[in-house]
C-alpha cells in the first residue's frame, strides 16, 4: 500500500499551499493532484523524485511511511519555517478568554488545527460559535468524523458537532465514564474513557461495540477536551418500544374517560 497521496496532502498542509499551487511547483495540472491525494492516481515516477528532491525527504520514505505532522516538522524543510516556540507561559488566545465564544474546528479543517494548535492568531480566526452555556472560557467544537461513538440511533452520530472544555494536560484529571476528545499528531480521537492504568495509559472505548477498546498513552495527547454537550441535525424518530407504549397510554387514557363518562 502506498501513502503517498496522504503525504502529500501533509505536506500542502504544512507548507500552507494549495493544490493549484503545489500542481504548479511540479507541473502538474490541479486535478492530478486531488487524485493523488484520494488514491485514485499515484504520481509517476519523475514527479515523485521532484516531490522528494524539493521537500528533502527520500522516495522510499513517501512512498513507503504515512508521516506524521511531527516527523515533517523535523526535516530542516520544514523546521526552517516553523514558527518560533511558544513562551514559556503562552498568552491564551481572545477566543479562549471570552466565556461563550467557541473556535469550531470543522473535519475538513482538523489537519490545519493539529499543526496550528498553539498558535494564538489561528485559533481566534477559526469559525466562531455562541453556545448558552456556563462553561467558561477554553472550549472547542470539533466536528465528527464516523460512527464509532454512535449505537442504536443513540450516541454521537457522524457530523455531529461536539462542545469540549479544556483539560489541563499537566494534571490531567480524567474520570471513568466520560467522553474526551484527544488531538494527537495525526487525528481527533473522541472515545470514553473506561480505566486509568499505570504509567499514564488509558484505556478508552468505542460506544459502538463493533470497534475494540484500546490503550492510549497520554503522551500522544497534544490536546486534550472534555466532550460536555452535542449538537445534532439528526431528529431520532421514536423507536417501535415507544410509539407502542405511547399508544398504549393513549388507549387506557380513552377507556378511562368512556368509563367516567
Amino acid at each position: 500500500m502506498s501513502y503517498v497521496g496522504k503525504n502529500i496532502r501533509k505536506i500542502r498542509t504544512v507548507k500552507k499551499l494549495s493544490q493549484a499551487a503545489f500542481a504548479e511547483l511540479f507541473g502538474l495540472a490541479r486535478p492530478s493532484v486531488g487524485a493523488y491525494e484520494e488514491g485514485r492516481s499515484e504520481p509517476k515516477m519523475e514527479t515523485l523524485i521532484q516531490i522528494a528532491h524539493h521537500f528533502g525527504l527520500s522516495v522510499d520514505l513517501l512512498l513507503t511511511k504515512e508521516l506524521t505532522v511531527n516527523e515533517l516538522y523535523h526535516f530542516d524543510i520544514f523546521r526552517q519555517e516553523a514558527a518560533p516556540e511558544a513562551p514559556a507561559t503562552p498568552v491564551a488566545a481572545t477566543a479562549d478568554r471570552l466565556a461563550r465564544l467557541t473556535p469550531f474546528v470543522p473535519a475538513d479543517r482538523l489537519l490545519e488545527y493539529i499543526v496550528q494548535h498553539h498558535n494564538t492568531a489561528f485559533i481566534d480566526a477559526l469559525p466562531p460559535l455562541t453556545f448558552p452555556h456556563q462553561l467558561g472560557p477554553a472550549t472547542r467544537a470539533f466536528e465528527i468524523v464516523g460512527a464509532e461513538m454512535q449505537h442504536q440511533q443513540q450516541g454521537l452520530r457522524h457530523q455531529d458537532v461536539v462542545l469540549c472544555c479544556r483539560v489541563d494536560k499537566a494534571t490531567a484529571t480524567l474520570r471513568p465514564g466520560r467522553i474526551y476528545a484527544f488531538v494527537t499528531q495525526n487525528s481527533l480521537l473522541v472515545r470514553r474513557l473506561s480505566e486509568r492504568l499505570p504509567a499514564n495509559v488509558l484505556r478508552l472505548r468505542a460506544d459502538n461495540p463493533d470497534y475494540g477498546a484500546q490503550e492510549f498513552a497520554l503522551e500522544q495527547a497534544l490536546e486534550i477536551w472534555e466532550v460536555k454537550a452535542v449538537f445534532t441535525t439528526h431528529l431520532r424518530p421514536p423507536s417501535r418500544i415507544e410509539d407502542r407504549v405511547t399508544r398504549l397510554e393513549r388507549q387506557v387514557e380513552e377507556l378511562l374517560a368512556r368509563l367516567d363518562g
